[in-house]
């Protein structure tokens, strides 16, 4: 959820007898378990890429969309040409295909501040734009262990929990650091109740055994829980990071299929690679 800007969601960690109670605020005018997001309702969709496939997870529909950096290219993009965020997954799109460049899928991809800035890391191109986070707060960045999603310049990818991204030396060409993580080697977030009663549409990033990338997004509110079990057990992501919620957003080209309305700081976009 987005960290410290007006209208953000904060998560209330609340122990009692060993489990973890959430409570959420809504931003003015979205009612708790409303429909803020906007696209298209049927499990089938003309403009759905084919790396992208629709399903249903214990009741919830979801998109998982599978890169393989064989013959697609994810990159991170934030800012135009002038330094100035684009603000939002649909800016950024739009801006991508002026530049001759349609992305085949975007999304938004990690957390930001009220200036717009990435809260935790985040490189593009190489350069460091934000340094690395490893500083405690409120909000779901900080519901340790969160991570880090990269890509090094050879295409191939990763997920790690910041403390080991921090000790491993990575130089990647795009990463960005969100929370909290929702696989960690196999295992779901140790803080997650099975299916807590906070509950989003959610998006996140997983990258499988034999190296492909896996974003989702679900059409349906879900829990913390669910979709860390999505990407553990119908992914099969043995490390997965959580990008956001309520404010997932997803492209099919230039059109949004899923729409928050809510701005965007970092957002992932995938390119079919051409033939050289």
């Amino acid at each position: 959820m987005l960290t410290r800007r007006t209208g953000f969601f904060v998560f209330l960690l609340l122990a009692a007898g060993g489990l973890l109670a959430w409570a959420a605020l809504r931003p003015a005018g979205k009612r708790p378990g409303g429909t803020a997001q906007q696209g298209s309702e049927a499990m089938t969709a003309s403009n759905r890429p084919e790396i992208c496939e629709e399903t249903v997870f214990e009741g919830a529909r979801t998109i998982l969309c599978v890169v393989d950096p064989a013959a697609h290219e994810a990159r991170l993009v934030y800012r135009d040409g002038k330094g100035q965020p684009y603000g939002s997954v649909p800016r950024a799109v739009a801006a991508l295909a002026a530049a001759g460049r349609t992305p085949v899928l975007a999304m938004n991809a990690g957390m930001y501040h009220a200036d717009m800035t990435p809260v935790g890391l985040y490189v593009e191109d190489g350069a460091v734009v934000s340094p690395l986070n490893p500083g405690d707060g409120f909000g779901n960045f900080f519901l340790k262990p969160n991570g880090v999603f990269f890509i090094r310049a050879d295409g191939s990818a990763g997920v790690m929990e910041s403390g080991v991204y921090a000790e491993a030396e990575i130089d990647p060409l795009f990463a960005t650091q969100s929370g909290p993580m929702l696989v960690i080697d196999g295992a779901i977030h140790p803080r997650f109740l099975p299916d807590g009663t906070t509950r989003y549409i959610r998006n996140g990033v997983g990258v499988r055994g034999d190296g492909k990338i896996v974003l989702a997004i679900t059409r349906d509110e879900v829990s913390l829980g669910l979709f860390g079990r999505l990407f553990r057990d119908l992914a099969r992501c043995p490390n997965a990071l959580f990008f956001d919620g309520a404010v997932s957003s997803l492209a099919w080209g230039s059109e949004m299929e899923i729409d928050s309305g809510e701005p965007a700081g970092p957002v992932v976009a995938v390119f079919a690679k051409t033939a050289e």
